[in-house]
């Protein structure tokens, strides 16, 4: 008799402990959501290293970026990490948006979320045809903040006004 009520106790204690930890991480979770986000970013391209056409006709650039931000409103006690890129986005006629992304980093803590870096484009800046030259494309910060609980928020800053020359180089 004495082991079945310690059984049931345990039970009914294990059972009002995980609710309790389950209305706290939801409590957490929501407050979350009240922290307002007010990043800064701004990229420039500071060369053009080359601009080609590849022997199958893709247009291929090197771009020399300088990249700065301050990314560090997105920490709170919930923020695990932020994961950041920057895209180069133009339209084609075949499509309203192509995506190339440029540069990304990981943002571990908020010590490192104001940042300037001057670096080429780390992935290939490469068009499917030869759509780049003289081509208008805005260069877009791009975040996703990594919860500790919680769902993923992404957004991001569009900076517009960067043109590719009309001739390769």
């Amino acid at each position: 008799m004495g082991m079945h009520s310690f059984g049931n106790r345990a039970n009914a204690f294990v059972t009002f402990a995980v609710t309790i930890l389950a209305v706290m991480c939801s409590l957490a979770s929501l407050s979350d959501n009240f922290n307002v986000h007010t990043p800064t970013a701004d990229v420039k391209v500071f060369n053009i290293n080359w601009f080609q056409k590849q022997p199958n006709g893709n247009d291929e650039v090197s771009l020399t970026l300088n990249i700065s931000a301050d990314l560090s409103s997105m920490f709170t006690w919930n923020t695990k990490q932020v994961f950041v890129f920057v895209a180069a986005e133009y339209e084609t006629p075949q499509n309203a948006l192509n995506q190339v992304s440029l540069w990304d980093g990981i943002i571990p803590s908020k010590e490192h979320a104001k940042f300037w870096i001057h670096t080429t484009n780390k992935y290939r800046f490469i068009d499917q045809g030869s759509n780049l030259r003289g081509k208008d494309f805005n260069l877009t910060l791009h975040w996703h903040i990594m919860p500790q609980t919680g769902k993923m928020f992404a957004d991001k800053i569009v900076m517009t006004g960067y043109r590719l020359p009309e001739e390769y180089r």
